[in-house]
């Protein structure tokens, strides 16, 4: 058993923004040398998402309204903190903090019209995501 692990850097220009890793993500699973396993994307920061879903501009949209009107911004309690984005973490919670990817023969096993996202929500800082492959 070995693992690898790496991290992607963000800093978006817009508070929100879908960003598709999945090119950057395949890459870190053939660096890795790893050829059964999984690989862990996981967003380390509780105002942003990983996810899996099809890159199309239609559904980018439509995710982003379903998260709206789930967590649509507005007055949170979070806010008497002195921070205005009590909505993004509940964004992060709807979409989820991570992904566990299967690696089949040293590549990053997908169906046909899966990607790989990052979703920032209260972006226009550094943040990051750790990639971490584990198996043989």
């Amino acid at each position: 058993m070995k693992s690898a692990t790496d991290y992607l850097w963000f800093q978006t220009r817009e508070r929100r923004e879908f960003v598709n890793i999945t090119e950057k993500v395949r890459g870190i699973v053939r660096g890795s040398g790893i050829r059964e396993g999984f690989v862990l994307v996981s967003a380390m920061h509780i105002t942003a998402a990983v996810y899996v879903n099809d890159d199309e501009r239609g559904l980018l949209k439509d995710i982003s309204e379903w998260a709206d009107r789930l967590a649509p911004p507005g007055n949170y309690h979070h806010h008497g903190t002195g921070e205005d984005n009590g909505d993004c973490h509940l964004k992060n919670l709807l979409l989820g903090h991570q992904v566990l990817l299967p690696i089949t023969r040293g590549e990053l096993d997908l169906g046909p019209w899966e990607q790989v996202f990052y979703a920032e929500f209260d972006g226009q800082r550094r943040k990051r995501v750790i990639v971490k492959a584990i198996g043989e």
